[in-house]
């Protein structure tokens, strides 16, 4: 639903309230088509699983589908506008309203279902508060032209996306089956964690990004520079952050979760390294999306998730760790695939992209050796103490020498984090 229509309606210059109309109401029918089958389907699920409460998760879980695709447009629109402001607001107001219902719930006794109804109320505060905002309301038309323009472009996204989606949670799929439920469960605490962060700058990104480049796609030079600027901010923000808490993970884990939840820090660690990469890929494909190849776009993913296959069946015989390298592995091979075509169409080589990015690297990898120096020096203290005395100078070392070598990053990644992404459109492609 995200990646797929709604992609086409965010590249087209001009579209009109038939184009949004024609959209929303193919995602309306098309997530309940995808409910009824994951309804029929959820019993094999569970049988795949042996967990026979997977029936049940499912049915109810896969309500957020239908949800979704109702704020899709509405959100959509907000993306295209770069206003980003009511972005947040449905965001904030579904995190801390789904929170009240899943702390409530898991207190009265629900278990998992805590979290199951926890993600469906988020998700109807989230569409209820985007469509609130919002000045635009669907019509009842569905132009046959227009779907068939807009789906030319969406299918191949949509393909795309599904396709990242189930390759994305292969490791859950085969953990679960393959190991045991407390791995699994050390697996996804170390992931989410690693996502947090990365994900959410992921997220902002790939939002600003992709309207962004589609206002200047026709300019290269212009395209250039944004693409060129924004991958070293990238870098500049992702590597010191993940080198922090890779290197202080077993405060971090201690001081979060308890002393139970230690095992996950080498799970944590190896995927922090997949980590640093991870923003870079959904925003370097946007040069693909909004130069109209989609058909590229889809053929990459093919072709990636081919080589992940093949990484999987040579890593799974030296079990989870094996799997979890295996991982950091594909993100370095995807990034020279995502990097060299998205670079050709600018002109912009992989060796001219790593030379960009090196020096960022470079300082964050010194900073966490110096952090766990550091930290090694006062293991003895409280963890909240290890955290805020050994973070502090590993950020404070970070900033004083990105000063004193003049990354031009470091003014940009100021700006993003001062203005919380609330710039109007010409003023960023000027300063690009």
């Amino acid at each position: 639903i995200n990646s797929g229509l709604s992609s086409s309606l965010i590249r087209t210059s001009k579209p009109d309230s038939t184009d949004y109309s024609t959209v929303f109401i193919f995602n309306i029918v098309g997530s309940i088509l995808i409910y009824f089958l994951m309804f029929f389907v959820a019993p094999w699920i569970a049988d795949f699983f042996d967990q026979p409460q997977l029936v049940f998760i499912i049915r109810i879980y896969s309500l957020s589908f239908i949800i979704g695709a109702i704020g899709a447009i509405q959100s959509t629109r907000f993306v295209k506008q770069l206003n980003f402001k009511a972005g947040t607001i449905a965001s904030l107001a579904s995190t801390i309203s789904s929170a009240l219902v899943g702390v409530t719930l898991a207190l009265l006794g629900f278990g998992v279902m805590s979290l199951v109804w926890m993600a469906i109320i988020g998700s109807i505060v989230s569409v209820l508060v985007l469509w609130i905002q919002s000045d635009w309301k669907p019509n009842l038309i569905f132009d046959k032209n227009k779907f068939q323009n807009h789906f030319a472009f969406g299918s191949r996204m949509a393909t795309s996306g599904l396709l990242d989606v189930i390759f994305n949670n292969i490791y859950v799929l085969l953990i679960g089956k393959f190991y045991s439920a407390t791995q699994l469960g050390y697996y996804t605490r170390a992931n989410s964690l690693k996502q947090f962060p990365v994900g959410t700058l992921s997220s902002i990104l790939n939002n600003v990004t992709f309207p962004l480049f589609a206002e200047i796609k026709n300019d290269d030079v212009k395209l250039k520079s944004a693409y060129r600027k924004m991958m070293q901010m990238v870098i500049f923000i992702v590597a010191p952050m993940l080198a922090l808490m890779g290197v202080l993970a077993e405060p971090l884990f201690r001081f979060l979760f308890t002393e139970r939840w230690l095992p996950a820090v080498p799970y944590f660690q190896i995927l922090c390294l997949n980590g640093v990469l991870y923003p870079l890929h959904s925003y370097n494909l946007n040069i693909l999306k909004v130069k109209g190849r989609s058909d590229l776009f889809l053929n990459l993913e093919i072709i990636k998730k081919a080589l992940l296959v093949i990484i999987i069946l040579i890593s799974y015989p030296f079990g989870i760790y094996g799997l979890l390298i295996g991982q950091v592995v594909f993100s370095i091979l995807a990034f020279i695939i995502n990097t060299k075509y998205s670079g050709r169409f600018l002109k912009y080589s992989i060796w001219e992209q790593f030379k960009d990015i090196f020096p960022a690297l470079i300082l964050a990898s010194t900073m966490g050796i110096l952090v766990l120096t550091i930290d090694y020096l006062i293991s003895s203290m409280h963890d909240l103490f290890r955290l805020i005395i050994a973070g502090s100078i590993g950020v404070s070392f970070f900033i004083i020498f990105a000063t004193i070598f003049k990354f031009e990053s470091r003014n940009m990644a100021w700006q993003l984090i001062r203005s919380k992404i609330k710039i109007s459109t010409p003023y960023k492609i000027n300063r690009f």
